[in-house]
C-alpha cells in the first residue's frame, strides 16, 4: 500500500480569508476552497507506507533542529508561461523558509526518496487552470494582485499532509503527523488527524 504525501505550512484564518477574497477575475478558474491552502514544503508523492515512516522519522529530526520564524506572502504570478495552469500568490523573502525547505530535502533523501529535481519556489496555490483560459484575464490577476501583501505570521509548526485525489473535484488533503518547531509544545493533531503508525 502507498500514501500520497507533502509537508506544508498551515495558513492561519485571517491570512486566507484575504486570499479567499482575491479568487475572482479569471473565468474558467479552479479556485482553491480554504482547506487546501497551505505552504508546502516539499512534495514527496506517492510512496509506500514504510518509507512514509521513515520520512515520518526524519521530519521529526528536522522540525527539532530548527527555530520557528516569521513568513508574509507577496505579490502573485503564474506558473505556465504563456499557457499558464496555475495561479499563485507569492511568498516575501524568507532565508528560515529556504532553510526549512533544504532540510526536509536532505531528509526525504536520508529516507531513501528520490531527489526533487525542481528549484523551490514558495508560493499559496489559489487556483488551478483548465485549457482556453484568457491569458490576458491571468495576466490583470497578476496586475490587480501584485501589490498584495499580508502581515508576517508567526511558523513554529509544519505537517505531514497526505492527498486523495477526486474526480472532478478538489483533492481531500488529511494531516496525517505534525512537527512542532525546535521543541515547541505541540496541541495535537487536529480533527480527523493520525499519525502515521
Amino acid at each position: 500500500m502507498s500514501v500520497r504525501v507533502f509537508a506544508a505550512i498551515d495558513i492561519p484564518d485571517d491570512v486566507a480569508a484575504r486570499l479567499i477574497a482575491l479568487q475572482k477575475g479569471v473565468p474558467g478558474a479552479s479556485w482553491r476552497p480554504r482547506e487546501n491552502l497551505h505552504l508546502t514544503l516539499r512534495f514527496f508523492g506517492e510512496i509506500p507506507e514504510d518509507a512514509a515512516r521513515d520520512l515520518d522519522a526524519e521530519l521529526g529530526q528536522e522540525a527539532d533542529g530548527a527555530a520557528p520564524f516569521e513568513i508574509a506572502l507577496k505579490g502573485a504570478g503564474s506558473f505556465g508561461k504563456d499557457d499558464p495552469h496555475t495561479i499563485y500568490i507569492g511568498v516575501a523573502p524568507s532565508e528560515p523558509l529556504r532553510r526549512l525547505a533544504a532540510d526536509l530535502e536532505r531528509a526525504a533523501r536520508r529516507a531513501g526518496l528520490k531527489p526533487e529535481t525542481r528549484k523551490y519556489a514558495p508560493h499559496v496555490t489559489l487556483a488551478y487552470l483548465r485549457g482556453g483560459v484568457d491569458l490576458g484575464r491571468v495576466q490583470s490577476f497578476e496586475q490587480r494582485c501584485a501589490l498584495f501583501e499580508t502581515p508576517a505570521w508567526r511558523v513554529d509548526r509544519f505537517f505531514l499532509y497526505s492527498s486523495w485525489l477526486r474526480r472532478g473535484e478538489p483533492s481531500l488533503y488529511r494531516i496525517e503527523a505534525e512537527y512542532p518547531l525546535g521543541g515547541s509544545v505541540a496541541p495535537g493533531p487536529g480533527p480527523g488527524a493520525a499519525q502515521i503508525s
